[in-house]
């Protein structure tokens, strides 16, 4: 009988840990068990090297949102990013500013939403008319030798 108690109480310690496994990879991949609603907005980029789908879009430093498509606009050849916000964070001003921005050493990018003024908001399926692109570490790379070069 103490054999089987043992054995049992293994099981499900081994249970609960591969079931904390299993939350800690969903949380770092940025999957998620259960589809948050919210609503839809796009933004036209420049460039947007690095970013991909299920990155997040924050707010001060707050997570608001994810990136759920990117796409190319065949009519102005920008990167067009649709980005899925919460429904509970229905404050964005019309004038808000999404830029894409790199967290951290790995370059990992992510859309970061700057408030504007306005007291019109965003709704669903609105376009974000104020962006920055990425920045791309060659072309800075370049431009820096191209200018000592020219310099000499």
């Amino acid at each position: 009988m103490r054999i089987r108690t043992l054995e049992i109480g293994v099981g499900l310690f081994l249970l609960a840990g591969l079931l904390a496994l299993l939350l800690l990879s969903l949380r770092v991949s940025g999957l998620t068990v259960a589809n948050g609603e919210g609503y839809k907005l796009y933004a036209y980029f420049d460039n947007i090297a690095g970013l991909t789908v299920r990155s997040k879009v924050t707010m001060a430093g707050v997570n608001i949102g994810k990136v759920t498509a990117i796409d190319l606009d065949r009519e102005s050849y920008m990167g067009r990013v649709t980005l899925e916000i919460r429904k509970n964070v229905d404050i964005l001003p019309t004038d808000s500013t999404a830029s894409i921005l790199t967290a951290g050493l790995l370059g990992e990018k992510y859309i970061g939403i700057s408030v504007g003024g306005e007291d019109e908001v965003l709704k669903d399926g609105d376009t974000i008319a104020d962006t920055q692109s990425s920045l791309v570490l060659e072309d800075l790379i370049g431009k820096f030798l191209l200018n000592s070069v020219n310099k000499e």
